[in-house]
């Protein structure tokens, strides 16, 4: 009798031999399940020769690329990073000074950004950051537009009523 860690890492059995070949057959089990048998130590089912023919018959797996260059790590792209920041920056503190500054440069960071990720998608990551630094800036320099235009607005209306011209 044979005891298995499923991929949910749960111990399984005691199961015989055939229910084993079974699992295997099922893809509940592969050549990596770590198995027992009794109270043996724990070891790949593939070391098990009772189990190599149901082991053979699986379909393998195909291999897996070389990423070129090496290295499957991305990095994040730093024009993303502070493109965000901008962002950020400008739907916050930009509201009460320099919003179209903060918002000028969150678009910039973020376009440039998104231009250097687009050519080289496999070095650098953070097109989500850099698309999302896009968006906060824009929507704090409309912000930003919106609250000068309205205090320009309020003041002009201000000016109007108080001026003595506007007196009987």
């Amino acid at each position: 009798m044979y005891k298995i860690i499923g991929a949910d890492q749960k111990e399984y059995g005691p199961a015989a031999a055939d229910e084993i070949r079974n699992w295997i057959m099922e893809g509940r089990a592969n050549g990596q399940t770590l198995a027992r048998v009794e109270s043996g130590p724990w070891k790949a089912l593939s070391s098990f020769p009772e189990f190599a023919q149901a082991l053979s018959a699986l379909p393998q797996p195909p291999p897996v690329a070389p990423v070129a260059g090496g290295s499957l790590r991305r990095e994040s792209n730093g024009m993303a990073v502070a493109g965000l920041i901008m962002g950020l920056l400008s739907v916050t503190v930009g509201l009460l000074c320099c919003g179209p500054l903060f918002g000028i440069l969150g678009i910039l960071f973020s376009a440039v950004a998104l231009a250097q990720i687009k050519r080289n998608p496999f070095q650098q990551s953070s097109r989500g950051m850099a698309i999302s630094g896009l968006i906060l800036s824009a929507l704090g320099m409309i912000i930003s537009l919106f609250i000068l235009l309205t205090f320009r607005f309020w003041k002009h209306i201000i000016e109007t009523i108080q001026s003595p011209t506007n007196r009987p």
